[in-house]
């Protein structure tokens, strides 16, 4: 099996591809830096839509996914806009949880595992 590496930088790549999956790093809100939450999860979930799409995936063959919020109390915020983008039937395992982020201007960063193919 071989191993394949989109957009890679110096210190990661935003997605791996390997046996099937596609490994997406954390995303944060590049475009949309210190948007309110709305905002920022659907900046953060458009760059995803992309990103998947670049390795054979789409959302609705994501497995798992893990958010970081800055403050939790934006849980419904984020929420509003992760129900509007997901299929319906196609819900990952999923966490969340409240955390510090690399930078004060992101209040959301969301990591995917998916399955590639279809």
């Amino acid at each position: 099996m071989q191993i394949e590496r989109y957009e890679t930088g110096k210190r990661m790549s935003q997605a791996v591809t390997y046996g099937g999956l596609v490994f997406l790093a954390g995303q944060v809100a590049i475009d949309a830096p210190g948007a309110s939450v709305r905002e920022q999860t659907t900046n953060i979930l458009a760059r995803i839509t992309r990103l998947l799409e670049g390795a054979g995936s789409d959302p609705t063959r994501i497995l798992s996914a893990t958010i970081w919020l800055t403050d939790i109390s934006s849980f419904e915020d984020m929420n509003a806009v992760w129900d509007a983008w997901l299929p319906s039937g196609h819900a990952p395992a999923r966490a969340t949880v409240e955390a510090r982020l690399a930078g004060p201007e992101f209040a959301v960063e969301i990591g995917i595992i998916a399955a590639v193919g279809n």
